[in-house]
């Protein structure tokens, strides 16, 4: 009975990615109904906004994923989608193979169409699948899109004629395939962030590529091409989708030198300095750099944020007009993420902005400023999230990968590897030490009162105001929109009732940050101390962060 509630008494509705959920039945799980539901809702919704949108069309991708028990597959899932629409006389875009997920914001715009989905569940655990909707502006939906597409999906959950039909992809006269058209564009407009072409077909530098059993191959490729490089050596045994991911133990790259084993070994054999992997839909980047001793440093994503922030400003300010202002340019972060690039901004004069965690926020908000006129040449999450330039408004690891392949082989014409620049950059803007992790949990009531306790410590509505023997500055709570720091006590981000999220900012310069993962059964937390530039102990910043007593370093059972 708990299962069949579990299953049945419950729907899918959008996180800070989408839909996701793991694959098989009930209307809380992904499969071909609640894809053909979600898309119906869709439907519904776009014909109330737009009243050219059978004249613009709709994009549709997909990534490897698929389960034999369920048979699921994005593919499928992909093909019901289009079929909805295709039914209802929408044009459909749709890839005729698996692309990288920023493909598809990326045709969204290029194609001028109301919206796009990608069939993807990323770097998340084989059983799960998930349906990422993309806005006309080529972000992904916020509120209050979420909200209402949720309210049309309710309206009409029983599937129309037609919508279950999969070979309309096959036959109809409305279904175009976008594959060449939006490779090419794509590659033609990364070389508008490659800087260092004559240098990159002369290095030695080699690189090793993973693409964790998923889409990354074929386009790391092409991109490296795009600059000039020799192809990056892949891993054999991980170039292939394989749904079963069968050589790591979870997806995602994030999780460090434990997942990237045979990639390391790899560049060993091959004397291969740099190792990028991309995760199953290629939309985040994770690098590796072997060190001087012979051991490999797996840079986080905030201390890839830090090379990228660094590098994209000292091109721009190499590149740009006579009559360039610094004062119009920006860099865009979130949240829970490094504030280095913020430290970055003060010293250089442009500006920096944060947002609430996921990309949808950051795309959303790049797109205000571009069309405002504003140039914006970098933005990051610190789950290795990187957007260089502004070619496709999400996080992109393909693009990510070949930047961070140039600015390596540049580095290494003045005799420095990314690992000596990072302490550089540090040692310019100030040293910025982080702390992030995870704890599991499976039952939502248990996180909910863990969050309801913080709310209402020691008496009801009042937060902590020490942690251990750390005194609290500030408390922000973007759930309820309290923020003590402002004058009027309400936080400036836009409250977010639906995820859980309080950040204490401390005496000693520390910020730390607890919420709930969007995707995953995740409380994840965030720490970071943020020193001054003429502030070089970097123990003394550890020990900090680690400190005895600190609210991280020792969780209570409770």
């Amino acid at each position: 009975h708990k299962e069949l509630r579990d299953r049945l008494c419950c729907r899918l509705t959008f996180g800070t990615a989408g839909l996701r959920s793991a694959m098989g039945a009930g209307f809380c799980y992904i499969n071909d109904l609640t894809v053909i539901q979600s898309t119906q809702g869709i439907y519904k919704y776009l014909e109330r906004s737009f009243s050219d949108f059978k004249q613009r069309g709709f994009v549709v991708g997909y990534d490897t994923r698929g389960q034999v028990t369920s048979n699921c597959s994005s593919k499928k899932l992909a093909k019901l989608t289009a079929a909805v629409l295709l039914a209802k006389d929408v044009p459909v875009y749709f890839f005729s193979t698996y692309v990288p997920t920023p493909f598809v914001p990326y045709a969204v715009q290029q194609l001028k169409a109301v919206a796009g989905v990608m069939i993807t569940a990323s770097h998340n655990r084989k059983e799960d699948n998930g349906y990422k909707v993309y806005w006309e502006n080529g972000a992904q939906i916020t509120s209050p899109h979420d909200k209402e597409i949720i309210k049309c999906i309710e309206e009409c959950v029983e599937p129309w004629n037609g919508s279950w039909n999969d070979n309309l992809v096959d036959t109809s006269p409305l279904r175009q395939d976008p594959l060449k058209k939006i490779c090419d564009c794509y590659m033609e407009d990364l070389k508008k962030i490659c800087y260092h072409r004559e240098l990159n077909m002369q290095t030695n530098l080699k690189f090793v590529h993973t693409s964790f059993h998923g889409v990354g191959h074929d386009y790391v490729q092409l991109a490296f091409k795009a600059f000039g490089f020799q192809p990056p050596i892949p891993v054999p045994e991980q170039k292939d989708p394989d749904p079963d991911f069968s050589t790591v133990k979870c997806p995602n790259p994030e999780e460090g030198e434990s997942v990237l084993e045979l990639s390391l070994r790899l560049a060993e054999k091959e004397s291969a300095k740099v190792v990028v992997a991309t995760d199953p839909d290629a939309d985040r980047l994770a690098v590796a750099e072997q060190q001087e001793n012979g051991c490999w440093k797996v840079f986080t994503g905030n201390e890839l944020a830090a090379l990228f922030g660094w590098w994209m400003f000292s091109c721009w300010k190499e590149n740009c007009s006579k009559d360039a202002d610094v004062k119009n340019v920006y860099m865009l972060a979130t949240t829970v993420s490094s504030k280095i690039l913020r430290a970055i901004a003060l010293k250089e004069g442009f500006h920096f902005e944060e947002t609430l965690p996921g990309f949808k926020w950051i795309g959303s908000r790049v797109k205000d400023l571009l069309d405002n006129g504003k140039e914006v040449l970098f933005a990051f999450e610190e789950s290795i999230g990187f957007m260089c330039g502004t070619s496709v408004l999400d996080k992109d690891g393909v693009s990510a990968a070949v930047v961070i392949a140039e600015m390596a082989a540049y580095l290494e014409s003045k005799n420095l590897s990314l690992a000596q620049k990072l302490i550089e950059v540090y040692e310019t803007y100030g040293y910025h030490i982080s702390k992030t992790s995870y704890f599991l949990c499976y039952d939502p009531p248990t996180i909910k009162r863990i969050f309801e306790k913080l709310r209402n410590f020691d008496a009801p509505q009042s937060y902590p105001k020490f942690c251990g023997i750390y005194n609290i500055l500030h408390v922000r709570d973007v759930t309820t929109g309290y923020d003590s720091s402002q004058p009027n006590k309400k936080s400036v981000l836009p409250v977010s009732k639906s995820s859980q999220m309080i950040t204490f900012t401390f005496q000693n310069g520390c910020v730390a940050t607890l919420r709930t993962s969007g995707t995953e059964p995740k409380i994840k937390y965030y720490a970071e101390m943020c020193a001054l530039p003429e502030q070089r102990s970097v123990a003394g910043l550890h020990q900090f962060l680690h400190g005895e007593g600190f609210l991280l370093d020792k969780p209570k059972k409770n």
